[in-house]
């Protein structure tokens, strides 16, 4: 126990009772509202802590006290298709306010039908599935925690509160409950392999992101950062999504608590919200919630991951996460680095990002939005964040002013995980020469594009006017990408082979043309059939994809002729 002695916004320092000893990080209650905070500091007989509720009406005097353990979530069937808050309590989607102090988290509610998967007296691993709950669909796997003998499991309706097995010594109940700053083990990690899709072209075939892997989302005001991740979020190819608005404008979470309930998961024509747990954590909520909302959302993240499934974490955004912890810092008196952050930025970063990974089962891929001030990469966030994550979508506002989706330049993004994943896709096609081929292009037109800008088109001779206009095909027929166009919202990984081929039959004849023939650039990349390519993108759909192999034959067709 102990007593309020100071109360800065959502810092309290606590005079803590002779004989109690709190640990770092123990929750604690602080006041009569009995507020969720957490002990982040201990000296000389005081406790700071950070409380994750209003602090409004804390009074000097008023008692605090100490759980004994962490901040933690329980987990458990039912709880994909929640809305949780940055505490792990359940949002109604009615969007009304959890009054203060109150304890309404997620807990398992109702029987269950468990199905054993192993017989009492078997010799079972740590981690081996004991049996499976399925709700809606999906099957949430039990776990033994320890490896030994099954002692006792019991197939049929359970209760949440009742075990469904004895392994050695351990109780095994269908819920769990885990401290959100732990991570979960990583002695399983694996080396990655597997893309993770998003049927976005610029992202899937330039610069790809693993399973397993972690990305980050840079971009101003304006740039389409939560569009592009709403839609990663839909079209990823995870098992499971968790998607985390952290301290995000209210009307921005509100369409998302609109929107995602009713979309239609393109995979198994179910509600996507089946497969979704979201976190919304406002700016309009508590500071120093925002904080434990991207952990939490992790430790959601990584339990599913245990089952064996994939997981995509969606973060948007971490910028606001790290201004959180600018403003607890300065509250309590620490030191700061450059612009007023806590000298622990980079490692509580690191922290997040390090969670992600693949293993022999499941993986956990994060992708979190950066919202640098002024769209300024060099600001401490965004730089310490491009160190610690493997591929980096940077967002330009003057593609974004131009209606140019998604807005990545290409110039300033890369990936780490091309060389990884290349088997992969090599097995659909000429994928590691077509993306040379198109990087190359690209930085070639961007040099071009330069001069272009600074004295014209015509300024440039007939052989780089040649290679402009590559550079300005690729960006129209393959980077370009409409997201509302039922057709071209979504690109497989096949049909983006495919295109890449078109591009460089194109790319081929028009060079061939020239060099045989020196027939004035205007007049080579003009044909009628160079519209066609521009338009494939939305006319050809997935079930249609020989229509590329037509495409080919006519653009050969076309080209011959300048050559007879």
């Amino acid at each position: 126990m102990g007593r309020i002695v100071k109360v800065s916004g959502p810092v309290v320092e606590v005079e803590i009772e002779k004989g109690e000893k709190p640990f770092l990080f123990e929750v604690a209650k602080v006041g009569n509202l009995s507020l969720t905070g957490e002990v982040v500091s201990i000296a000389k007989g005081r406790a700071t802590v950070q409380v994750y509720e209003r602090t409004e009406g804390l009074k000097v005097g008023e008692r605090v006290s100490f759980d004994g353990k962490m901040l933690s979530i329980t987990l458990g069937p039912g709880i994909l298709g929640k809305i949780l808050d940055g505490l792990g309590r359940v949002l109604p989607f009615s969007g009304e306010r959890i009054e203060r102090g109150r304890e309404k988290r997620f807990f398992p509610e109702g029987e269950f039908e468990f199905k054993a998967k192993v017989n009492a007296g078997e010799e079972v691993k740590e981690g081996q599935i004991l049996g499976f709950v399925e709700l809606k669909g999906f099957k949430y796997k039990i776990l033994s925690p320890v490896a030994a003998e099954v002692k006792e499991i019991n197939s049929g309706r359970v209760s949440p509160k009742e075990p469904v097995a004895r392994v050695g010594n351990r109780e095994v109940f269908v819920f769990k409950e885990r401290a959100v700053r732990i991570p979960s083990s990583f002695k399983n990690r694996v080396e990655v392999k597997e893309p993770l899709l998003t049927g976005q072209r610029i992202i899937d075939f330039l610069f790809p992101i693993a399973k397993g892997g972690s990305a980050s989302i840079p971009g101003g005001f304006g740039t389409g950062k939560t569009v592009l991740q709403q839609t990663l979020a839909k079209w990823c190819n995870a098992d499971v999504i968790v998607y985390i608005g952290c301290g995000e404008r209210g009307n921005e979470m509100t369409e998302i608590l609109k929107e995602f309930p009713k979309l239609k998961d393109p995979y198994t024509g179910r509600l996507l919200m089946e497969r979704t747990v979201l976190i919304a954590n406002t700016s309009d909520m508590p500071v120093s919630a925002r904080e434990s909302s991207i952990y939490l959302g992790i430790t959601v993240a990584e339990y599913f991951k245990d089952m064996g499934y994939s997981v995509a974490v969606m973060a948007d955004s971490t910028s606001r996460w790290a201004e959180a912890m600018r403003e607890i810092s300065g509250r309590m008196g620490e030191l700061p680095i450059e612009e007023g952050f806590p000298a622990s930025l980079s490692s509580k970063i690191a922290s997040i990002y390090e969670r992600a990974g693949a293993f022999l089962r499941g993986s956990v891929t994060i992708i979190g939005a950066v919202s640098p001030p002024g769209g300024d990469f060099s600001e401490p966030v965004t730089r310490h964040t491009k160190r610690f994550t493997g591929a980096f979508w940077a967002l330009d506002r003057e593609l974004a002013s131009s209606r140019f989706y998604p807005a990545v330049n290409p110039f300033n993004s890369y990936s780490r995980y091309a060389q990884f994943i290349k088997d992969w896709w090599n097995r659909l096609g000429d994928y590691e020469s077509l993306r040379n081929w198109m990087v190359e292009t690209l930085q070639e037109g961007e040099r071009l594009e330069k001069l272009v800008k600074l004295l014209g088109r015509e300024s440039l001779p007939e052989d780089q006017k040649l290679k402009y206009e590559e550079f300005n095909l690729i960006k129209e027929a393959f980077l370009r990408q409409n997201a509302f166009d039922p057709v071209d919202c979504y690109s497989s990984p096949k049909k983006q082979i495919l295109m890449a081929e078109v591009l460089r039959e194109v790319s081929n004849w028009w060079h061939k043309v020239f060099k045989k023939r020196g027939i004035p650039v205007d007049k080579i990349v003009s044909q009628p059939v160079i519209s066609k390519v521009l338009k494939m993108k939305m006319e050809v759909d997935e079930e249609h994809l020989e229509e590329f192999e037509e495409l080919k034959r006519e653009i050969a067709e076309v080209y011959e002729e300048f050559l007879r």
